[in-house]
């Protein structure tokens, strides 16, 4: 289960994320919600997933652990992952 620390921080996030994967994936108005994991998704193969990756970094200034990536399990995941990171370069 994914645990959300900040629910607005949380919806800006999801928002920006979704937006990175209409790009990466070229899907106009896709939806994606917590839950999405690559099976939601027509394209998201293991490239596409390192593209994803490396977009989310680049967009948000950030980077991931290969530990922090392997624990992934869902879009939600990759939110709060991306939520933390941002929380500890504030601090």
């Amino acid at each position: 289960m994914v645990e959300f620390t900040n629910g607005g921080l949380f919806v800006n996030i999801i928002g920006e994320i979704t937006c990175i994967f209409e790009e990466v994936f070229d899907q106009e108005g896709l939806i994606i919600t917590p839950e999405s994991t690559a099976d939601d998704v027509e394209g998201w193969d293991s490239m596409s997933h390192v593209t994803m990756l490396m977009a989310v970094e680049n967009h948000f200034n950030i980077e991931f652990k290969a530990y922090e990536i392997a624990k992934l399990k869902n879009v939600g995941a990759l939110v709060v992952l991306v939520e933390n990171k941002l929380s500890v370069a504030k601090s």
